[in-house]
């Protein structure tokens, strides 16, 4: 099983991951933090079940405005 997190920046800065399909959110200063909290979220999270996942893919997602002046 492979667990896919969307990573954002925090509106207070570092990073919020919250993973797809399943009820997981963590965050973080750093990346290193996010990534440590992550795991032991993910950890947490699957500690009764029978089958853990094997990978967690951290999914970075940026969103931008810019103006865009008419022609």
């Amino acid at each position: 099983m492979e667990l896919i997190f969307e990573i954002r920046d925090a509106e207070e800065g570092g990073y919020c991951a919250r993973a797809l399909g399943h009820a997981i959110f963590t965050e973080g200063d750093t990346w290193d933090e996010l990534r440590a909290n992550v795991l032991e979220a993910v950890s947490l999270h699957f500690e009764d079940a029978p089958v853990q996942p094997r990978l967690a893919q951290l999914h970075y997602v940026k969103d931008e405005l810019i103006p865009v002046e008419a022609a």
